[in-house]
């Protein structure tokens, strides 16, 4: 168990370096990809390894003046890594403009590797219009040809088929810890959690797969014990992972994740593509659906509000309370934050919003602002008569995860 989490830790927290030693070994193209909304089981059943552009650790140097300041820490970041070399890795990059920062950062990428080729697809941000699902298998195909030209090859529709069974695979297995965690039968912490899924981003899948079913295997054989502390749910992050200190920090000051929707949780694998369809309609229908799963800012949908979700959520996993975490100068979360803070007043739910930032953290003061959540949070629960707390039964778990 300890050498599979290492692994997955390893790959996440050198995406390219993975991506590198994979495409010498295998002889095969390396796709990249800005987040949230691009299907990789496209690039995968041309061959190629997709990988979701990560956000770097080290702090930005050279990309500080090729992008605005006000941009968020992940397109800095990227921007960075651009005018300092390191996506020569990868053989071309996919992104959409679900962010305005995204295009500045796509330009950053291609002035400074004008060879790179850029594959720009805008999926429909209205997805609750009677066109979005054609409009959206339009996009698809056309995303499809274009990979083909870009690789030389034609994505068959049986191997598009079999990749996206591979990603459902991945996804069904990480949604399992998801149900285990709850039940508090597989004691991860939420920084090995954040190590499954960002590992799942980079990672060959059939070789990731295989790993999560020794993981599962050996968990459910012998649970580690489950961590105690007052239930939380953390929120937000929407394109790149939380510092794996601010994860430390929040289970340090006395509590435990039992939820989340973050990027890199269980946003990224919330929903899987149907595979009784034709593999495009089933993308774009799989597009539409994770919406309603798990409700993104920067898509339309009037039948499925984040705060709503998140209130929901909150009920089923037995939170005790919310840790919103926005990335500073996000501007989609920003938007929808109020709408998110008046649902928690109106639910007396109590909540915490986290400003966090790429390379300045004030993580001293993160930690005494989490020890008062926290004894604000015990003092509530104590004053509470005990019918009143949401229990979460195990079934709940099994069919939101499974």
């Amino acid at each position: 168990m300890r050498a599979i989490l290492e692994s997955f830790a390893a790959a996440g927290a050198d995406s390219l370096g993975y991506a590198a030693r994979w495409k010498a070994e295998h002889g095969r193209p390396v796709i990249g990809s800005f987040p949230m909304h691009f299907p990789l089981e496209l690039a995968h059943a041309a061959g190629a390894l997709p990988i979701i552009i990560q956000e770097a650790e080290d702090p930005i140097t050279d990309g500080e003046g090729a992008v605005f300041s006000f941009y968020c820490g992940f397109n800095r970041s990227v921007a960075d890594q651009a005018l300092k070399g390191r996506f020569k890795v990868l053989d071309g990059i996919m992104f959409g403009d679900h962010c305005v920062q995204l295009l500045g950062t796509a330009d950053v990428i291609r002035w400074n590797d004008p060879d790179m080729p850029i594959i720009f697809e805008q999926p429909v941000s209205s997805l609750d219009m009677a066109w979005a699902f054609a409009e959206t298998r339009q996009v698809y195909a056309h995303l499809k040809q274009e990979i083909e030209e870009l690789l030389g090859v034609v994505i068959t529709d049986d191997a598009l088929r079999a990749s996206i069974s591979l990603f459902n695979r991945n996804r069904q297995l990480i949604r399992r810890l998801y149900a285990l965690r709850i039940e508090g039968r597989a004691g991860l912490t939420a920084r090995e959690m954040q190590h499954v899924v960002k590992s799942s981003m980079v990672m060959d899948r059939a070789e990731h797969t295989a790993l999560l079913e020794a993981l599962l295997a050996e968990i459910e054989a012998s649970p580690p014990p489950a961590p105690q502390g007052l239930p939380v749910y953390l929120s937000g992050h929407l394109c790149q992972a939380p510092k794996l200190e601010l994860l430390d920090a929040v289970e340090q000051t006395g509590m435990v994740v039992v939820g989340d929707d973050l990027y890199h949780g269980y946003r990224y694998i919330s929903t899987d593509v149907p595979e009784d369809e034709e593999p495009l309609a089933a993308l774009a229908h799989w597009y539409i659906g994770r919406n309603a799963n798990v409700p993104c800012p920067t898509r339309a949908d009037g039948d499925a509000d984040w705060d709503d979700f998140l209130i929901r959520d909150i009920r089923r996993t037995g939170a005790k309370g919310l840790i919103v975490l926005v990335a500073k100068f996000c501007e989609p979360h920003m938007y929808y934050f109020p709408e998110i803070m008046e649902a928690c007043d109106r639910e007396g739910i109590l909540m915490l919003k986290l400003e966090t930032e790429h390379d300045s953290m004030p993580m001293e003061a993160f930690k005494t602002r989490l020890e008062t959540f926290v004894e604000v949070a015990r003092r509530r629960l104590a004053a509470t008569p005990p019918a009143a707390h949401v229990q979460v039964e195990r079934s709940d778990a099994e069919q939101q995860y499974q």
